[in-house]
C-alpha cells in the first residue's frame, strides 16, 4: 500500500508539472518604451523668468500667471516661442510692492528657433516687448497675408500685433478696431461664420479692484468671487484688416463669467466651430454655433458646466481631442480639484469618465493648469501631460503624465518619465510643439514668478508619425477649424486644427499624429472650413506635409 501511495503521489506530481508547463503563459512581448522627457532649458538659450510684479504674492492679478505660444513667425519651418509675463505696476496695484524697481523691467520675450535645439532672443528687434501686464497670447494670420500675427492680452488692454513679414511686428490694435478694456485673459481665433477670415474671441476675467481689501487671514487675499464677473468679447473679421465688435449681436455678451481658459472646436460635428469657456468659481460655458452669426449656451444640457460633484470649480485649461479613438472630440478640463475628462457621447452630451479613465485618483491632490493631449510616444494613442502648482500660495508641486492605453484608458507614468517631472514648481501656462522637428512633441512651461522650463521629448521609440501644415485658400490661411481624418495601420484617427488650447496658451499649429508601427498613411481626408473635402493617399510617414486647400 505504501508503494502504491508513493507511486500515485509521484504520478500526480508529474501530471501536475506537465499541466503546469502546458498552461504556462507565452513569453511576454518586449514592453513598449516609456515616455521620457528632459530639461533642455539651459542648452537651448531660452532664459525666461516670469514676474508677478511684487516682492510677495498678494492678489488675484499676481496669482493668475502667464502663458506662451509656439508659432513660425519667420516662415522657416521651425516653431518659434513667445512667452508673456507680468511686471511691476504702480505701487497702489500691489499689496506688497517691490521696494526697489528692477533696472530692466520684466517684459515678454520672442525666441527665434535656430534649429539644433538652440534659440535666440529677438524681442527687441521684433518690437514685441509691450508696456503691459501680460497674461495670455494667441496667434493667427488674421489678414491672410502669409504671416502669423499675435494677440497679447493683459490687465487694462489687449494688443493686436501685425506681423510685417520682415521679422518685426506693429501694434495694429487701433487700426484693426480691437479695443478691449478691463482684464483680458485667454482668447482664441475661429472662423465662426466660415467666410475665410478668422474672427477673435477675447475672454475677460473679473472687474479687479486693487483697493479692495476685506478681512482675510494675513497670508490670503480676495478670490474670484470677491469681484464682479465679466462678459467676453467677440470680434468679427471684416476681411480687410479690421474687426467689428459683435459681442451683443452674437448673444455672447448676455453671459457674465470669470474666464480662465478658452478653446474652440466643432464638438458636435455639424461643420461649425463652437466655443468652450472654462470659468473660475462660475459654471463653465459651451457656446454652440447656430450658423447665423449667433450662439446658444448649452453647457448645462451637455453636462460640461460643473465639476464632478456638480459644483462650480476653478476650471483652468480646456482641450478638445479624441482620446478614445471613436472619431468624436472629447473634452479635457484642468481644475483646482478634480480634472475632468468628458467623453463625447455624440448626441450633444458628454459623460464624465475621469475616474474610469484612471485620472481622477492621481490628480485630486493637485491644482492643475497648463495641459496638452498629444501622442508623446507615437504609439497611436494620445497621452496627457499636465502641470500643477499652488492656487493662492506659492506651493510648488510635481507634474503628471498619463500614457494612453487605448479606448479611453490611461496609466500614470509620471514618476517614470524623467526627473524633470519630479521637479516641483508653481506651474501656470504651457504650450506644446515639436520644436526640433524630430516627430516627438515637446513643451514649454511657464512657472509663476520663476524661470520657465523647456521640456524635450527624448522617448526612445521606433514608432512612426506624421504631421500636417495646413494652408487655406478659400478657407482662412491657417486652416483653423479644418477637420482631419487619417487611416493608417487598420485604424482611423481624427483631429481638428484649433487655435488656443489649455491655459493661457497656444500650441504648434501643425496637426500631429502618432502611427505606431505603421510607416505609411493609407488615406487622409481634410474637411476644410469652406466645405471643400480633400483626399490624399499613400503617404510616407515621419515627415511634416504641407497641405494646400484646392483652389
Amino acid at each position: 500500500m505504501q508503494s502504491l501511495a508513493l507511486f500515485l503521489l509521484l504520478f500526480s506530481t508529474a501530471v501536475s508539472a506537465q499541466n503546469a508547463v502546458a498552461v504556462a503563459p507565452p513569453a511576454q512581448a518586449t514592453p513598449a518604451p516609456s515616455i521620457r522627457v528632459e530639461d533642455a532649458t539651459a542648452p537651448s538659450g531660452i532664459d525666461f523668468t516670469h514676474s508677478f510684479g511684487s516682492r510677495q504674492l498678494g492678489s488675484l492679478l499676481e496669482g493668475t500667471g502667464g502663458g506662451c505660444v509656439w508659432f513660425d513667425y519667420n516662415n522657416d519651418g521651425k516653431p518659434d516661442l513667445y512667452v508673456v509675463t507680468g511686471k511691476p505696476l504702480d505701487d497702489s496695484m500691489h499689496p506688497y510692492p517691490l521696494k526697489t524697481k528692477p533696472l530692466e523691467m520684466p517684459h515678454n520675450h520672442l525666441y527665434r528657433n535656430d534649429g539644433d535645439g538652440k534659440f535666440t532672443d529677438v524681442t527687441e528687434k521684433a518690437g514685441l516687448a509691450p508696456d503691459l501686464y501680460s497674461i495670455a497670447v494667441a496667434a493667427a494670420d488674421y489678414d491672410n497675408d502669409g504671416n502669423t500675427d499675435l494677440l497679447v492680452t493683459g490687465y487694462g488692454r489687449a494688443i493686436l500685433y501685425h506681423n510685417n513679414g520682415n521679422g518685426t511686428f506693429t501694434d495694429a490694435s487701433e487700426k484693426a478696431g480691437i479695443k478691449v478694456d478691463g482684464w483680458s485673459i485667454s482668447s482664441t481665433w475661429l472662423d465662426y461664420d466660415k467666410d475665410g477670415c478668422v474672427d477673435l474671441f477675447v475672454g475677460r476675467y473679473v472687474k479687479f479692484d486693487p483697493k479692495y481689501h476685506a478681512f482675510y487671514a494675513a497670508d490670503n487675499y480676495p478670490g474670484p468671487l470677491d469681484y464682479e464677473g465679466e462678459t467676453n468679447k467677440l470680434y468679427h473679421n471684416n476681411c480687410n484688416g479690421t474687426f467689428t465688435d459683435v459681442s451683443e449681436k452674437s448673444g455672447l455678451a448676455a453671459y457674465r463669467g470669470r474666464t480662465m481658459g478658452v478653446t474652440a472646436a466643432d464638438f458636435d460635428g455639424d461643420g461649425w466651430p463652437d466655443i468652450y469657456v472654462a470659468n473660475d468659481k462660475t459654471e463653465n460655458f459651451l457656446f454652440h454655433n447656430k450658423h447665423d452669426g449667433t450662439f446658444e449656451e448649452v453647457a448645462n444640457q451637455a453636462d460640461v458646466a460643473y465639476g464632478q460633484s456638480g459644483e462650480s470649480t476653478s476650471a483652468m485649461g480646456p482641450v478638445f481631442a479624441d482620446v478614445d479613438g471613436d472619431g468624436k472630440l472629447d473634452l479635457w478640463v484642468t481644475d483646482s480639484k478634480f480634472n475632468r475628462l468628458m467623453h463625447n457621447a455624440g448626441n450633444g452630451m458628454f459623460d464624465d469618465v475621469s475616474a474610469k479613465a484612471g485620472i481622477s485618483q492621481a490628480t485630486a491632490q493637485y491644482t492643475s493648469w497648463g495641459s496638452g493631449i498629444y501622442d508623446f510616444d507615437n504609439d497611436g494613442w494620445p497621452d496627457i501631460l499636465t502641470f500643477h502648482g499652488g492656487l493662492i500660495h506659492l506651493v510648488p508641486q510635481e507634474h503628471s503624465l498619463f500614457k494612453g492605453l487605448g479606448n479611453g484608458k490611461f496609466a500614470d507614468v509620471s514618476r517614470d518619465a524623467g526627473p524633470i517631472l519630479d521637479v516641483k514648481s508653481v506651474a501656470r501656462g504651457a504650450c506644446f510643439a515639436d520644436y526640433d522637428n524630430d516627430g516627438k512633441m515637446d513643451a514649454f512651461l511657464v512657472n509663476l514668478g520663476a524661470p520657465g522650463t523647456l521640456i524635450h521629448n527624448v522617448t526612445a521609440t521606433t514608432n512612426h508619425w506624421i504631421a500636417f501644415q495646413l494652408r487655406g485658400t478659400k478657407s482662412n490661411r491657417d486652416g483653423i477649424g479644418a477637420h482631419l481624418e487619417i487611416q493608417s495601420g487598420g485604424r482611423k484617427q481624427v483631429a481638428e486644427r484649433v487655435a488656443s488650447s489649455g491655459y493661457l496658451s497656444q500650441d504648434d499649429p501643425r496637426v500631429h499624429f502618432g502611427l505606431g508601427a505603421s510607416a505609411r498613411v493609407d488615406k487622409v481626408t481634410v474637411q476644410w472650413p469652406s466645405g471643400k473635402q480633400q483626399v490624399l493617399e499613400n503617404l510616407t510617414a515621419d515627415r511634416v506635409i504641407t497641405v494646400e486647400e484646392p483652389k
